[in-house]
């Protein structure tokens, strides 16, 4: 069975997963290359399924038979993922399934803050594109490389509403709490992956990994061995995955128009969380 780690990009997602990767590693040392929780899709979960899996058609159709395979193996597995919890074609299929999902950590980010590691990470142009990103049902990927399949994230309000029609263990995490107060929140994590499965973890390496994963610690670790699931492009021009984090302070960097519209845009999403 899965329990995915999932979110819209840039909210946080590849925090948690160095944390329960390194939590559950026999390694001594903290490392932010250490793949102990993969991500989903990847091109090998779709073999032999379609000929044309980067179409968002055969993707989609396909996405509840990849993970069928995958739990062929009756064990307990974590996953990241970005895709929104979409149906496709009506509701005939879905990203997911309780039959194939144990749950769902669902890591939520102001959106204001979103939007500037959107900018980024993204490359875009101004603010003004990298909220149009924000605002569309984007899908992402469905290159050749082996993580390119498409990715279906949709709006940010919509990615956020997705995931919370699934209720089968659901818990959500905010960005925000996890930098004011890491210790509470990954222990909200860590409690809930120990009540739904048959994980345990001892609070001794709770603490420690909780330190050693600090957005100083993953940067300077970046700096020293670089970051594999930096994406190309920056990796090439030599930007860094771990660039601004706790430093990415809406209220210092975002004009008041981009701050208005996106309050605008997102009120609802916003108020329900409590961003607003």
């Amino acid at each position: 069975m899965i329990i995915w780690l999932a979110s819209y990009p840039k909210s946080g997602n590849t925090w948690v997963r160095l944390f329960l990767s390194n939590l559950l590693s026999s390694e001594e040392n903290f490392n932010i290359n250490n793949n102990m929780i993969g991500q989903f899709p990847l091109r090998s979960h779709f073999l032999n399924l379609s000929t044309n899996i980067n179409n968002q058609d055969e993707f989609a159709k396909n996405c509840i038979i990849a993970q069928q395979k995958l739990n062929l193996d009756d064990k307990l597995k974590i996953l990241k993922t970005h895709n929104a919890f979409w149906n496709w074609e009506g509701g005939k299929y879905t990203f997911t399934d309780e039959e194939n999902s144990l749950g769902v950590i669902y890591i939520v980010r102001d959106p204001r803050s979103v939007i500037t590691s959107i900018l980024n990470y993204y490359h875009k142009e101004n603010y003004e594109d990298a909220l149009e990103f924000m605002k569309e049902n984007k899908v992402l990927g469905g290159d050749d490389s082996e993580i390119g399949l498409p990715t279906i994230i949709g709006s940010w309000s919509n990615h956020y509403k997705s995931w919370k029609k699934f209720k089968k263990n659901y818990l959500i995490i905010k960005y925000e709490n996890l930098l004011n107060n890491p210790e509470d929140e990954f222990f909200k994590i860590t409690n809930f992956l120990e009540t739904i499965s048959n994980l345990k973890f001892k609070k001794s390496k709770i603490f420690k990994t909780i330190d050693e994963s600090s957005f100083t610690n993953m940067s300077k670790q970046e700096d020293r061995f670089g970051f594999n699931d930096n994406s190309e492009k920056n990796k090439l021009l030599k930007k860094k995955f771990f660039n601004l984090g706790p430093d990415n302070k809406w209220e210092n960097i975002l004009k008041n128009n981009i701050q208005k519209e996106i309050e605008n845009i997102f009120k609802s999403e916003m108020k329900e969380i409590g961003y607003l």
